[in-house]
């Protein structure tokens, strides 16, 4: 019941990052159907342009060994080794284009799913791999009632079908096995075709139907619950008061590098509670003004106090220090439309001639 309830409540389709890791460990969807349609595939077109002349010259290459056998004396054993290569030469030659054909569309059936790749995780050992419980329940789950469907049609419904179609040649193949060689072969060359031609069709249908099932099934096996896109999505973006924390962490060291750079300021413009904006202006350094801190209410008043502490003029001009406060961030130039407002305190702070004092 906890499993259904489990299988039930996954309502959320896969992440990209959940597909991501699936495949990563070997888990991707695989359509056993397809490379057994290249099989078929593959013996059909060895059928129709390899076979006929292949079963031509086997058929002849064993009427001579059967028909002349005297020229096939096996007095020795060096007799008996060149018939026998003579023959594996004959069979190799008849076989070695199936093999091969057989082989490149296998891999390519393969291949036309997904691209090769190694994966540990596949040859892991598991114990649930070996677990009688686990295997039951593999056997009689939805995939395992797919692939007993699947072998009932190959096996029951392809043999009806084969039943039908050769019925009419039941005759002719009694008659072909009392006739030359040759003509066994070219007869069985025909019958074979026609099978192949049934079996290709009836496994390309299966291998296509299974193709969309698999799909459907993997990606209904990785569906989630809201909880598991929830846990993602921390895992990914990270937990919000993880990083609500560090926002905190990096605006507290932030400001307490600002309030360090406070003594550097050279005059300090209010107000004259709510907001405080420092200004350094060294001809040498910067072309104009340059902002080194600021800040509203408690900040505000720790800016002020270090100003008085170091001796630097504060200035009380509200508008002036609210439109700054809004539009010029930390460690930036002032921008030209507060030039001639700036100028005139600067000017002011190097006129004077008697020590830095508090300007109220």
């Amino acid at each position: 019941m906890a499993d259904d309830d489990d299988e039930d409540s996954k309502t959320e389709d896969p992440t990209e990052k959940k597909l991501r890791d699936a495949m990563e460990k070997g888990n991707i969807p695989t359509s056993r159907e397809v490379p057994l349609f290249a099989t078929a595939l593959g013996f059909y077109l060895y059928a129709v342009f390899f076979l006929p002349g292949s079963m031509a010259r086997l058929g002849q290459a064993l009427k001579d060994v059967f028909e002349q056998p005297e020229q096939w004396r096996l007095g020795t054993a060096v007799d008996v080794v060149s018939l026998f290569t003579f023959l594996a030469w004959e069979i190799g030659t008849f076989l070695a284009p199936m093999l091969i054909i057989l082989i490149l569309l296998g891999v390519g059936g393969n291949v036309a799913q997904h691209m090769p790749a190694f994966v540990l995780e596949r040859i892991r050992p598991q114990l649930d791999r070996i677990s009688l419980f686990k295997g039951w329940q593999r056997i009689f789950s939805a995939q395992g009632m797919v692939e007993f469907a699947k072998s009932i049609f190959k096996i029951v419904i392809l043999s009806a079908i084969l039943v039908f179609a050769l019925r009419s040649d039941y005759f002719a193949v009694i008659d072909t096995m009392f006739s030359d060689p040759q003509v066994i072969f070219v007869k069985f060359s025909e019958i074979l075709n026609k099978m192949m031609i049934i079996v290709v069709m009836a496994t390309g249908l299966l291998a296509a139907i299974d193709v969309f099932w698999t799909r459907y099934h993997w990606y209904e096996k990785l569906r989630m619950t809201k909880q598991e896109v929830k846990e993602e999505y921390k895992q990914a973006q990270g937990d919000p008061i993880v990083k609500a924390r560090q926002r905190s962490i990096a605006r507290d060291r932030a400001r307490k590098r600002m309030i360090a750079s406070v003594p550097r300021a050279t005059l300090v413009i209010t107000n004259p509670t709510h907001y405080a904006v420092a200004l350094r202006y060294v001809r040498e350094e910067n072309e104009a003004p340059m902002v080194v801190a600021k800040g509203q209410d408690l900040v505000a008043l720790k800016i002020r106090e270090i100003a008085r502490e170091h001796d630097i003029p504060i200035f009380e001009d509200p508008p002036l220090a609210r439109s700054m406060f809004a539009q010029v961030s930390v460690d930036s130039v002032i921008p030209s439309i507060f030039y001639k407002a700036v100028a005139e305190l600067v000017h002011r702070v190097y006129a004077s001639k008697a020590p830095k004092r508090r300007i109220r």
